[in-house]
Order: C-alpha cells, then sequence, then structure tokens
C-alpha cells in the first residue's frame, strides 16, 4: 500500500490535478482536512470507502489510521488543501511513516496564490515593477517563525508578498510593510479563492484594516501585497520574451 498525500487545490473542486482526483477514485482509505477540502472531491471516494475528516484529530491519532490502513493493505488518499508543500504540515506525518516503514508519495496541488492571481486575471511579477514572489505568513498562535524571517526584511526587496494564516495579525502586516512600500501601496485580500463564497476586498496598506473588520474576515484568507496589483494596472514595460528583436534556439535571428 502507499499513502498518497494528495493537494486538492485551492476550494473549487475542479481545480484538483487528474492524478489527485483519479487516486481518491481508488483509495479505500480518504483522510482529509474537511474544513478546507470541498466536500466533491472526497465524494469521488469509491463506494464502501473509509472517508475520515482529519480536522478534530491529532497527529497521532492520524496516523493511527494510516497504520491500520497498512496493516490491511489499503492505499490511503491523504487530501491537504491547495499543494502540500506550502503549510501542508505533511512533514511530520511523512517522518512517521518513514519510521513506521510505510511507503507514501506526493501528488501536487494548485497552490491558494496561484488561485488568487486567477481569480484576478492578475500576474504577480511584471517587468520593472517585481520579479518576486515571497510566500510568508506571521506568527499568531502557529508555530514562530524564524528570527531572520521578517516581514521587514522581505518587504525590503520591494518584491510581491503573499501571506498566509495572517488576517487576524493585519496591524503587525500593516506596521511592518507600510516604510518599505508605502501607505499608497495597494493590498489585496481573498477569501475562500474559488470558493462559491469567495470575497475580494482591495484597499491600501493605509485603508486595508478598516475594510477587512467591515467584512467580518477572521480566517482562510490569503493578502497578497504589491505595486503589481494596482487598479488598472501598474506601468511596466514589455516582456522581452516576446520581443521581435529577442532571438533564441526557437526564433532564429533571421538572414
Amino acid at each position: 500500500m502507499t499513502v498518497h498525500f494528495i493537494g486538492a487545490g485551492p476550494g473549487a473542486p475542479d481545480l484538483i490535478t487528474v492524478r489527485g482526483l483519479k487516486l481518491i477514485q481508488k483509495c479505500p482509505v480518504v483522510l482529509y482536512a474537511g474544513s478546507l477540502v470541498p466536500a466533491e472531491v472526497v465524494a469521488e471516494a469509491p463506494e464502501g470507502a473509509k472517508v475520515v475528516d482529519t480536522a478534530p484529530l491529532h497527529l497521532d491519532q492520524i496516523i493511527a489510521l494510516m497504520e491500520e490502513a497498512h496493516a490491511q493493505g489499503h492505499d490511503v488518499a491523504r487530501v491537504h488543501s491547495g499543494d502540500p508543500s506550502l503549510y501542508g504540515a505533511i512533514a511530520e506525518q511523512i517522518r512517521r511513516l518513514e519510521a513506521l516503514d510505510i511507503p507514501y508519495d506526493v501528488t501536487p496541488g494548485v497552490p491558494a496564490f496561484a488561485a488568487a492571481a486567477a481569480e484576478l486575471c492578475q500576474e504577480l511579477t511584471l517587468p520593472d515593477v517585481s520579479q518576486s514572489i515571497v510566500l510568508t505568513r506571521t506568527a499568531v498562535r502557529s508555530s514562530a517563525m524564524p528570527n531572520n524571517e521578517t516581514l521587514a526584511a522581505f518587504g525590503a526587496t520591494g518584491a510581491t508578498l503573499a501571506l498566509h494564516l495572517s488576517v487576524n495579525n493585519l496591524k503587525h502586516v500593516v506596521d511592518e510593510l507600510t516604510p518599505h512600500y508605502g501607505a499608497d501601496c495597494p493590498v489585496v485580500v481573498i477569501y475562500r479563492a474559488t470558493w462559491p463564497d469567495q470575497m475580494v476586498i482591495r484597499g491600501r496598506l493605509s485603508d486595508i484594516r478598516p475594510k477587512v473588520k467591515e467584512s467580518g474576515i477572521t480566517r482562510t484568507a490569503l493578502i497578497l501585497v504589491g505595486r503589481v496589483l494596482e487598479e488598472g494596472g501598474a506601468e511596466f514595460t514589455d516582456s522581452r520574451l516576446y520581443a521581435a528583436d529577442h532571438t533564441h534556439v526557437l526564433r532564429p535571428k533571421a538572414g
């Protein structure tokens, strides 16, 4: 048997990968994070499958379910939201599985920041504006951040920021980033990107806090910060990729 860690994507059930969906459709055991994985995805489990919402379980209980499946020779679909490489908490599960000599693999999913950008019809990297994206978070009740991974340090680069797990820490976000990006820097807060109840709140570092407070959002939101988010489009030069005078192996110089 194998424990398959599967990224279910950001929320819309048709944004799971073909590979991930096929694994769910064939696994007799499906373990999923019920608060973040759409019911339509786990509904694809085969008839008679053991389907367990792991949201109320702790790590030892989840591993025990995997051990039970291993003893019975049953493949497990371990379904996480987004992409499991980002705040997926799969590393500690993998460490336990390796100690138990239980096979596993990982199937990627569409991450929240990519889904959010798609919903905004927005490129997050623009020439002359930002050519980097920083995926990070802040610490409230979650694990502490390493000392050198601060918003101020990331903000000093001017890169586009995608902040997870931080909507309840928005004052800290604004206070740390305003000196680097300016109070007029665009901010977009996206609640449950691609879900039916998706909400998009646009603002600037100067006014995003009252807008988010008025919305009532307290969780499951992504914060995007950066000049690429200017409404109406940021000023930027065309990419060299498709420039008429840009040659490469597939577009050799004429003559």
